[in-house]
This record gives C-alpha cells, sequence and structure tokens, in this order.
C-alpha cells in the first residue's frame, strides 16, 4: 500500500503498514481520500529531527481531526508495535499530545533514528522515494524560533495507489 503526497517541494511517496497498523492507515487513508490534507501547512521543521503536518482543522498546528473524532472523544488510541521503530530518515508516525490515545490526524516524518519515540508514538508507513530529493528540500528550509517554516511548505495534494481498505470495502 502506497501514496504519494505532494507538496511545494516535490513528492513524497510513502507505504503504509496496513496490516500492522490498520486504525491508523485507516485513517490517514480516509483522510487522504477526502481531500484533507490539501494545502494544510508542514507546520514544524527540525532539521536533524522531523518535519510534522496534518492539521487540516485550523492549518496552523494546533488542530486535527480523525474519521472518529466526536466531540466527547476527538482521538482514537495507538497502536504501537515492538517491530516499528523510529530507526533512521523517513520513518513516518503519528503526533500525538504527548499522552497516549491522542492520535487525530497530525504526522510527522524523521530526518533521523529518534529512538525516544519509540512506545510513544505509532510508526505507520515509511518514505520510499523522495527521501534524498524532497525531503532534503523541506529539512533544508528556513525557520523561525518556534520551528515554523519562514516560507510555505504545503501539501498540495495525495495520490492514493492502492487502498486495500476500500477494496475490502467494496466487496461487503
Amino acid at each position: 500500500m502506497s501514496v504519494t503526497i505532494h507538496t511545494t517541494h516535490g513528492p513524497l511517496k510513502l507505504e503504509l503498514f496496513c496490516e500492522a497498523t490498520p486504525k491508523t492507515c485507516e485513517n490517514f487513508l480516509a483522510l487522504c481520500a477526502s481531500s484533507y490534507f490539501t494545502d494544510v501547512p508542514f507546520h514544524r521543521n527540525i532539521a536533524g529531527f522531523m518535519v510534522q503536518t496534518g492539521d487540516g482543522e485550523k492549518r496552523n498546528g494546533k488542530g486535527g481531526l480523525s474519521i472518529y473524532s466526536t466531540p466527547d472523544a476527538p482521538y482514537f488510541e495507538d497502536e504501537i508495535k515492538p517491530g516499528l521503530r523510529h530507526t533512521g530518515r523517513g520513518v513516518v508516525a503519528m503526533a500525538n499530545k504527548s499522552r497516549a490515545d491522542t492520535n487525530a490526524s497530525q504526522w510527522y516524518i524523521t530526518y533521523a533514528t529518534a529512538t525516544h519515540l519509540d512506545g510513544r508514538n505509532t510508526v505507520f508507513g515509511k518514505v520510499i522515494e523522495g527521501i534524498d530529493t524532497t525531503l532534503v528540500k523541506i529539512e533544508k528550509e528556513p525557520v523561525d524560533a518556534k520551528n515554523r517554516p519562514k516560507s510555505p511548505v504545503l501539501i498540495t495534494g495525495v495520490t492514493i495507489h492502492a487502498n486495500p481498505i476500500a477494496e475490502t470495502d467494496a466487496g461487503d
């Protein structure tokens, strides 16, 4: 399963771990299919660590909704797997509120190993194309004192290459 995240800096093709993290991938794919991420900024960019995006609600890093969000339960649970770790550049994982089971729509891509996040954030994919081109361009973007890119870095669209969740649902 893969998707291409089209950005103002080029494409990033992601492989998603749908079997290991089905609820997280269902959320991500549904948001992709609904254009939720279109024109959403990468709002946090820390060279040598990670870049974060996914706030299609407020578009400033302070919001985000999942397909499971309700007024009483805005977040969904973690899918932490021991074999899915923050090992190296290009790991794709859910951002949270620095506590368990607070996933919504925000996610990040690592620029380097970040083992301190293992067991705290759901890893649900990896970059398989654009890691040495697009991701390098994004990492080099100048940022302000709060690690916000000084010039907009946006998701311009998403291409879903295969959606096993839609294929499963279609047969029901």
